[in-house]
């Protein structure tokens, strides 16, 4: 008899060690929200336990905390709070890497494709005339005796230069990168909470470059009255603050950051409500709240101006809608003759997934 047959459902046993890796997981993404303040992320876990049981007399809440620490992810110091370690700090950047960039695969060659060929790092399927400088083991055998019986005749066989052709190859390049992220009160107003998934995609973005671009170089910076540098393990801990916009002093930082690199790809990545309100004249902020003040704009232009003229884009990840802000970052874009995306927090990962790794395009898919 042709069709289906069913046959009792048998659910899939769930060891103490597979509760511990998915409650893990929602762990880490409550330590984004939190800042990296572990005793604060377990107490809303307690929260959610009540609503949702995730535990049970099987596997406890007190099980979960214990095994938090046997596996080294906690740090539990008598009279003090708990710490996350430096291993959860990697766990929660590998897991906004598989979040965001889940559709890349993994890759040890840590180099960008130009779009130039010659004496470069990968074979390509075309040949070229053999060149002062060239490799042997780039020799095309063939073709080169090919050419040597077509120019010379079998009975006067001979080998000139002119005759070697080598394999075209590829040329790869390492890449600069410093990521901006605002910290100012506006990244949490009204209610939105912009500043968790702008940390989920610089965490994302730096284990990218870690693990798939080793020879690359990644810096980032915070910027909110003033402009400082961060290492990446103080990602999770990044806070908004109650500071205004200095987006000019951020540039200014990541262009003298990059100025020390040794490449001549060199790029910035801002992700940024797209609101500057304030600039430092003459060792103090002039602030304008309201944001959009004519002077503060100007000189922000100016600095998108001067890295241009040094070789720097600037990729500007817009995260608020209103069309006077992006008015502002059009404008910056084009004078730096760079790129910018106006997007909902959900589409920034993929934004900026595809930007990065095809910098070197000028047109870019959206989502």
């Amino acid at each position: 008899m042709n069709g289906l047959r069913y046959r009792e459902f048998i659910p899939q046993i769930i060891t103490g060690e597979d509760r511990f890796e998915q409650i893990l997981n929602i762990f880490s993404q409550l330590l984004q929200y939190t800042n990296g303040d572990a005793d604060e992320a377990l107490d809303w876990m307690r929260q959610l336990n009540k609503k949702h049981k995730m535990f049970d007399q099987d596997y406890t809440f007190d099980d979960f905390k214990k095994d938090l620490k046997t596996h080294g992810y906690l740090k539990d110091q008598p009279g003090q709070k708990f710490q996350i370690s430096s291993k959860m700090e990697r766990y929660i950047r590998s897991r906004a890497f598989e979040e965001i960039f889940s559709s890349m695969k993994r890759s040890v060659t840590g180099n960008h494709r130009t779009n130039f060929t010659g004496s470069g790092d990968e074979q390509t399927t075309d040949n070229r005339p053999f060149q002062f400088g060239d490799t042997t083991d780039l020799l095309d055998v063939t073709r080169t005796i090919y050419n040597a019986h077509l120019n010379h005749g079998i009975d006067n066989f001979q080998l000139q230069e002119k005759d070697m052709e080598v394999y075209d190859t590829q040329f790869f390049t390492s890449q600069a990168t410093v990521i901006m992220i605002d910290l100012s009160h506006s990244m949490i107003l009204y209610g939105e909470d912009r500043i968790t998934p702008a940390k989920k995609v610089a965490m994302g973005l730096s284990e990218l470059i870690m693990t798939k671009y080793p020879n690359d170089s990644l810096n980032i910076l915070a910027f909110g009255d003033e402009a400082w540098e961060v290492s990446v393990k103080d990602l999770p801990y990044l806070a908004v603050g109650p500071y205004h916009t200095n987006t000019k002093e951020g540039l200014q930082l990541a262009r003298h950051i990059l100025r020390k690199k040794n490449t001549t790809n060199k790029q910035i990545f801002m992700i940024t409500d797209g609101k500057p309100s304030c600039i430092r004249e003459g060792g103090k902020l002039y602030k304008n709240s309201f944001g959009m003040d004519p002077k503060i704009l100007n000189r922000t232009l100016d600095e998108a101006e001067i890295c241009r003229r040094e070789g720097i884009s600037i990729t500007t990840f817009m995260i608020a809608r209103d069309a006077i802000l992006q008015d502002f970052v059009r404008d910056l874009t084009k004078i730096n003759q760079g790129r910018a995306y106006f997007s909902s927090l959900n589409k920034l990962g993929d934004f900026l997934f595809e930007d990065y790794i095809s910098n070197r395009k000028k047109t870019y898919k959206g989502g």
